[in-house]
């Protein structure tokens, strides 16, 4: 059940950075809205953990900003894969720097705000 908050959390938080954040864009159906959205959760699980790990220094000497860095890396690795050629979800963004960055920041941030609301 965990798993399907978060999902649904990550849905809405998605939600809001598409219609926040020029570049970034979505026009698959609205079932894949779902499917992006557990990808966002699992590559979180998964690939994050690993970045962290690999980008230690980096985040230490940048006093943690580089986080935000491995975060956009995370969104760009689920647009990556939403690719018409790869999995057609319908996830799209103009450019890494600013598009999926602000993106990725969007999204953590609402992320953050809304399990907050379900504590």
């Amino acid at each position: 059940m965990k798993l399907v908050w978060k999902v649904l959390i990550t849905a809405g938080a998605l939600w809001v950075a598409v219609w926040a954040v020029p570049g970034l864009g979505f026009s698959g159906e609205p079932w894949a809205w779902f499917v992006v959205s557990l990808l966002i959760v699992l590559a979180n699980w998964i690939v994050k953990p690993i970045l962290n790990i690999l980008s230690f220094p980096l985040i230490l000497l940048t006093l943690g900003l580089f986080l935000l860095i491995t975060n956009a890396l995370v969104l760009q690795l689920v647009v990556w894969l939403s690719a018409p050629d790869r999995l057609d979800l319908g996830l799209t963004s103009t450019g890494f720097f600013w598009a999926t960055f602000l993106g990725a920041l969007v999204v953590g941030l609402v992320r953050t705000a809304l399990d907050r609301l379900d504590k």
